[in-house]
């Protein structure tokens, strides 16, 4: 928890998450751990998508951040709207929701779906959480969909679309972990200085129009893990 780590690096793209969560209890091995906020660098420019520190929950209330090389992006409310930016060509964000839910798309590049979400009460009780009023740990549930990576992409999740990756992590066991954090460890969202990093803000060949599959990354009563990521 309160640590930043790689997700995806390439040469032309980065993707750091910040990971906010409760400590270890006593006998577990790891934090219960949640992605509050992603940094996204591309080409020359970095964006930000972040949900807010909240205490108590309000479906009716916009609680994600955005900024766009560290100006504000501010999207009108309503589910539909669309802002295009001027200074990063290709750059497309769309609310999926009237509030906390959208879609950010680079053309032929990405497109990220972006969800703030709370740990409810219910969720806290069941696995036992601890979550107090002060603090509801709104958080992001992601999913990235790729149109261009190279065999050569790493990252935490960016290395599962590399040539021969083997999952080091055991499918069954009750809290599987990945590990990896020497390797994908970095100073903050927009540093690109964990030991395996390759993005150097410009175009790469890159296996363009593939089909890869997309990953969803989120928490809720059915992972009950922390932070869980599927393809």
């Amino acid at each position: 928890k309160d640590r930043d780590f790689c997700l995806v690096s390439e040469t032309n793209l980065h993707i750091n998450g910040h990971f906010i969560g409760k400590s270890k209890k006593q006998g577990l091995k790891r934090d219960f751990t949640w992605v509050q906020s992603i940094g996204v660098q591309f080409d020359s420019h970095k964006l930000y998508l972040g949900a807010n520190k909240v205490a108590k929950w309000d479906d009716a209330r916009d609680e994600l951040s955005l900024l766009l090389d560290d100006q504000p992006i501010v999207l009108p409310p309503g589910r539909g709207v669309d802002w295009e930016s001027a200074s990063a060509p290709g750059l497309k964000i769309s609310r999926l929701q009237d509030a906390n839910s959208v879609t950010v798309e680079v053309a032929e590049s990405f497109v990220i779906t972006a969800r703030v979400v709370p740990i409810t009460a219910e969720e806290s009780r069941i696995h036992k959480y601890e979550i107090t009023e002060d603090d509801c740990f709104a958080h992001l549930e992601l999913n990235f969909k790729f149109f261009a990576l190279s065999p050569q992409v790493t990252g935490v999740l960016g290395q599962t679309y590399s040539a021969g990756f083997k999952s080091p992590v055991k499918v069954g066991v009750a809290m599987p972990i990945m590990g990896g954090e020497d390797k994908f460890a970095a100073s903050d969202l927009f540093s690109a200085d964990c030991k395996v990093a390759r993005f150097a803000g410009r175009a790469i060949e890159s296996v363009a129009g593939h089909n890869f599959p997309e990953v969803a990354c989120g928490s809720g009563s059915a992972a009950g893990r922390g932070i869980v990521c599927r393809k």
